[in-house]
């Protein structure tokens, strides 16, 4: 059995983010982590090497240091990482993302291709589903557990107050989200080994069935109009007033804000 887990690597947001004059974010200047959702897609996959010896090869799409965050993966027990980077795939929307992954995808063998739900910098939760648009595969989103059943897979799915049990013969796509289980840390042993481990390089000229018109910036058909950091509060208003005062204080307050 083989999975392919795409990852990603996300800005910290508790380190504030920024942004380059397009619109888009100054990934080089911000810490970063695997997006969670991801990360719990790749713990899953793990489960599925414990249970029944798959082979899992992960993939990124991003700039050279997102080699980090497979390193990140195979020391928690990833067989194989790959690196999806070039100039020319710089500023993608999620069409040209998934367009650039299915590209690299076709170069690879697969039962089961796993992806975070959505990542934490764009919440739009597209990219998995694009990517088995891409490849012409069945997916299944909000994935809360996951099973297998002999050529099938078996995914208990999140919906609003209740959950869809749902079943797809493989290869099929599951988006996973962060609820799925607790992902296992990184061994010693497994910094140690993927330190020393080779991490497969690929560039535009890998993509298979790939349009020069569907990738980076200039094959993105989303337009960003506007992007900031998040709005600070302001200190807020402070009063001296004695208990009585201050609770018609409040509620005149209340009433001004129209809340009562």
């Amino acid at each position: 059995m083989k999975v392919i887990v795409c990852v990603k690597q996300v800005p910290d947001t508790k380190g504030g983010v920024q942004f380059n004059p397009d619109g888009t974010l100054n990934r080089a200047a911000m810490l970063t982590i695997m997006n969670p959702d991801d990360k719990a897609g790749l713990e899953a996959a793990l489960r599925l090497k414990d249970q029944y010896g798959a082979e899992v090869t992960v993939i990124t799409m991003g700039l050279p240091k997102a080699e980090d965050v497979l390193r990140e993966a195979m020391a928690m027990g990833a067989d194989k990482g790959i690196l999806v980077t070039d100039r020319v795939l710089g500023g993608a929307d999620t069409w040209a993302t998934s367009t650039t992954l299915a590209g690299a995808i076709r170069n690879l063998d697969y039962d089961l291709i796993i992806t975070g739900r959505q990542a934490i910098d764009g919440d739009t939760a597209q990219v998995g589903p694009q990517i088995a648009e891409h490849l012409g595969l069945p997916v299944i989103s909000y994935a809360e557990e996951i099973k297998i059943e002999g050529d099938s897979v078996v995914v208990k799915r999140q919906y609003e107050d209740r959950y869809h049990m749902v079943k797809a013969k493989m290869p099929a796509l599951i988006t996973a989200l962060s609820e799925l289980n607790d992902p296992r840390y990184m061994t010693p042993g497994g910094i140690f080994d993927a330190l020393d481990a080779e991490i497969t390089t690929w560039g535009r000229a890998n993509l298979v069935d790939v349009d020069d018109a569907n990738l980076g910036l200039k094959g993105s058909p989303t337009k960003i109009a506007k992007a900031s950091d998040k709005v600070r509060k302001g200190s807020g208003e402070k009063v001296n007033v004695d208990p009585e005062e201050s609770v018609a204080y409040i509620v005149g307050k209340m009433k001004e804000k129209h809340i009562i």
